[in-house]
């Protein structure tokens, strides 16, 4: 058990609540936000419609025609949720965000002497929250993931009885908080279910020894949640004095794109630092200090380590909400105390770090790996030339939906949400088999028989004869042949279009696309 008990503020559907906020609709208008044409989170009166995270828009839609839709925006999560934290921090003096809607606050015995016994501070707590204009519940427990599932019941679990009121919890609990939970949680979780594990209890049951011998390193860091050990242990601690970076601005900040451009800056040189002594952070404070001497504090919490884009996101989360003032809508509007002046002083200081030898990695990536550090690298670089090209000039490929090769790829402006042009997961009837060709490129060239004669593809879908030779730069033989696939009409309407694969003499391998009477080399296989 824990030296100290924990409360948790949670606020229900935040997504769905800061983006009725930012559009200033009344809390009785549904709202539901969408991340890859699939409902993420959606507001009470939704809900009373039918609508339900996982749906599908067009699903959505029919269930509640009148609902307003808004796309995931992690910016304006954090930014509509900072007054709310400014409101909190003028109660208790320790607040760490584990994320936009979600804080979690130590209940120290000071703490407790000054403003009552835990159910005084919870009740006090969500009254502050719904001054803002927000719901929240509050949960409380020795360990932060069960006072985080307790908040969402709005429940208070007693010293001591953390394993007890998770055991007869559905295992899906165990993953119904990322910040909680590696990248491989959901899967853990249905694997479980699928072995006939579903409660936490069933699973807490299981001697740690036979989980690692069985499962990965998440798996793991999930038993001992299910258990309520203790999150961190001993891995945490103090950074030593020289690798806090405080930063003298010149010019001094008084824009929100001042901020997130030194915030990413910070936030990189930070991330290089401790990299360079072997060192992750897990608990991050933001502080910015005006010409006046006006101070504004954060302490920001992961359960993860976080990597450079992490700690850059909040810090412009923090600044962009304090820069910016309260939170408005229809019947509430909090005013939080803007800056006094402008911004003088930044300081990053990561309260908490550990090793980066006590991180276990496994074959999926879970953890950070030196092939993460790589990618953090290259991200930087592309960040960099886009600041130099433009914002366009970087795009990324997004895994889409399609039939062809060419079409299961999305080019998306780095930066921007990643969102697939049609869903990847969808069955795609006439869909290219498997495997892709390494390289997509289009060369016209001709298919022709063993008599010479030019292959087409009859409106039945056949060859008109068997392939022999493809000619482009020169002529090649062919030795295997596989198709056609039809994939519709010509644009006029009036011949099929297709796709083929050809073993060529030379042992390549080629993908051609036949439409409006011609071939050309759409991919080639390695």
């Amino acid at each position: 058990m824990s030296a100290q008990r924990v409360l948790a503020l949670w606020c229900p559907d935040w997504p769905a609540s800061a983006a009725a906020a930012d559009s200033n609709l009344a809390p009785d208008v549904p709202v539901a936000v969408l991340h890859a044409n699939r409902v993420v989170a959606c507001s009470a009166s939704a809900r009373r419609s039918g609508v339900r995270r996982g749906m599908r828009k067009r699903q959505a839609q029919a269930a509640c025609p009148e609902m307003v839709l808004a796309g995931a925006d992690a910016d304006r999560d954090g930014q509509q949720y900072e007054p709310i934290v400014a409101a909190v921090m003028e109660v208790v003096p320790v607040v760490e965000v584990l994320r936009p809607g979600l804080l979690v606050i130590p209940l120290t015995m000071s703490l407790c002497r000054h403003l009552g016994d835990e159910q005084v501070i919870a009740e006090r707590l969500t009254d502050v929250v719904g001054s803002c204009g927000a719901e929240a519940l509050a949960g409380i427990a020795d360990e932060m993931f069960t006072a985080v599932l307790a908040a969402r019941r709005g429940q208070c679990v007693e010293p001591g009885g953390d394993a007890a009121w998770l055991a007869p919890l559905p295992v899906a609990e165990l993953a119904v908080e990322p910040c909680f939970g590696g990248p491989e949680r959901a899967e853990l979780v249905d694997l479980l279910r699928r072995l006939g594990i579903t409660t936490i209890g069933v699973f807490a049951g299981f001697p740690i020894r036979d989980v690692a011998t069985r499962f990965n390193a998440d798996a793991v860091a999930a038993h001992r949640l299910a258990n309520a050990a203790p999150a961190r242990g001993p891995v945490g601690g103090r950074i030593e004095e020289d690798l806090v970076i405080e930063y003298d601005c010149d010019p001094q900040i008084d824009r929100v794109d001042a901020a997130a451009f030194v915030g990413r800056r910070l936030a990189d040189e930070l991330h290089r630092r401790l990299a360079a002594v072997s060192m992750s952070c897990t608990r991050l404070t933001v502080e910015a200090v005006t010409e006046l001497g006006q101070r504004h504090s954060r302490t920001w919490r992961a359960v993860t380590p976080l990597t450079a884009d992490d700690m850059a996101c909040r810090i412009r989360w923090q600044l962009d909400g304090w820069l910016t003032g309260g939170r408005t809508t229809r019947d509430h509007r909090t005013d939080v105390r803007r800056p006094d002046s402008p911004i003088a002083l930044l300081r990053i200081d990561p309260v908490e770090v550990i090793d980066s030898g006590t991180l276990h990695y496994t074959l999926s990536g879970y953890g950070l790996p030196e092939s993460e550090m790589d990618s953090e690298r290259a991200r930087t670089a592309l960040a960099r030339v886009q600041g130099l090209l433009g914002g366009d000039a970087v795009k990324i490929p997004v895994l889409s939906g399609g039939r062809g090769p060419a079409d299961r790829i999305r080019l998306v402006t780095l930066g921007e949400d990643p969102v697939p042009q049609g869903d990847p997961l969808a069955p795609w009837p006439g869909r290219l088999p498997q495997p892709a060709p390494a390289t997509m490129t289009e060369v016209a060239v001709a298919v022709l028989d063993p008599e010479g004669d030019p292959v087409r593809v009859s409106a039945r879908g056949a060859f008109s004869a068997e392939p022999a030779l493809v000619v482009g730069s020169r002529k090649w033989s062919v030795r295997w042949w596989a198709g056609p696939w039809p994939t519709g009409l010509d644009a006029d309407g009036t011949e099929v279009s297709a796709r083929a694969q050809i073993l060529l003499d030379d042992s390549r391998a080629l993908l051609l696309h036949y439409r409006e009477g011609s071939w050309t080399i759409e991919g080639i296989y390695e």
